[in-house]
Parts: structure tokens; C-alpha cells; sequence
């Protein structure tokens, strides 16, 4: 890949990540299995044939479901990264798949989540040639802070099947990576 534009360090990512600290680990996986499929429309433009990052979503939607086992899913998803690297040659393609991948992920743990924003914008960026590259990141990260808005306020109301460990209450494990690095931001300028 050419490269990854974004990182949990990105001043423009720091309003959506304070949202997803915020949610619940099935908010997330709503979220992200909503909002791939713009994404993956990038990647399956390039690669028609390639379906490997559109089934790691539908197998990630059945694992949220309780459908499948993580080991099944788990393959679909690690066959999207996959997938990513084959695209070497399409950084938009090759971002869209990783997107995907990181997507289909966050029903393990909720830190994948930021890793569909990051890979997200990247090929919405290369996608679109970079120019005017302020208005493309503006654009994109209001829609998935809406997106995310919408299923915060939503989650509650699906009513299809959860897998069990998707009912369970839990701490934010992004917000916890969170507490972590500026833990150690402290401790490095000496606070």
C-alpha cells in the first residue's frame, strides 16, 4: 500500500474516537458492518471478481449472530486482508479491503473499529485521486460520526439474534487502549 494516511494519533480522527469510546462493543459491530459495504463498493469496483472481503462481512455478520464459530470467521476475515495485499497495485482497492477486514474484525474486539475509519478514508482519499483532500476527509469522517450516532441511538431496537458475548456488558476496550497510551505519555514527560 502506498500509504496508511491515518493513525489513533490523527487530530482529525479525535472527535469520532471520543464517540466510540463511548459504545458498547454491539454498537460498534452495527456501525462497522453498516458502513463497510461504501467502502467495499471501492475494492469490488477494481476486483469484481474478488469476493473475499464481502464474505469476511457476511461471515462476521453471522458470527455477531451467533450463526458461526470465531475460527470460520476468522478465516473469512484474514482472506480479506488478504485480498488487500493482492491489490498492491490499487491503494484505494488495497485500503477498501483492509477496511473491510478491520470492519468484520471489530465483532471480535472493538478496537478494530478505528481501523475501518483509518483504512476507510485512505481509500476514499487515493480514491478520489487526493485532490482536495480536506473536503474528502471532512466529508467522510461527518458521515461515519453520523452513522455512529445513528446506531447509538438504534442498537436497542434490532431485534435479531445476538451472539452471547455480544449481550454482555463490558468496558470499552478502545477506550481502554485510550487510558493506556496517555498512561504512558504521562509517565514519559515525567507527571
Amino acid at each position: 500500500m502506498k500509504k496508511l494516511l491515518f493513525s489513533r494519533k490523527s487530530e482529525c480522527i479525535q472527535p469520532l474516537r471520543s464517540l466510540i469510546e463511548k459504545q458498547t462493543h454491539r454498537t460498534l459491530v452495527m456501525w462497522t458492518l453498516d458502513c463497510a459495504p461504501r467502502i467495499l463498493a471501492i475494492f469490488e469496483d477494481a476486483y469484481p471478481d474478488d469476493f473475499r472481503p464481502r464474505t469476511a462481512l457476511d461471515m462476521a455478520t453471522a458470527w455477531s449472530r451467533g450463526a458461526i464459530k470465531m475460527s470460520v470467521a476468522k478465516k473469512a476475515i484474514l482472506s480479506a486482508h488478504n485480498a488487500a495485499t493482492d491489490a498492491e497495485e490499487n491503494p484505494a482497492a488495497q485500503a477498501a479491503a483492509r477496511a473491510c477486514g478491520h470492519a468484520a474484525a471489530t465483532v471480535h474486539v472493538e478496537t478494530h473499529a478505528l481501523g475501518l475509519v483509518f483504512y476507510g478514508l485512505t481509500a476514499f482519499v487515493y480514491a478520489t485521486g487526493t485532490q482536495d483532500t480536506d473536503e474528502i476527509v471532512t466529508k467522510e469522517l461527518a458521515w461515519f460520526y453520523n452513522r455512529l450516532l445513528h446506531w447509538e441511538a438504534n442498537t436497542g431496537s434490532v431485534t435479531t439474534p445476538w451472539a452471547d458475548f455480544l449481550l454482555k456488558e463490558a468496558p470499552n476496550k478502545e477506550r481502554l487502549l485510550h487510558l493506556k497510551e496517555e498512561e504512558k505519555a504521562s509517565e514519559k514527560s515525567g507527571l
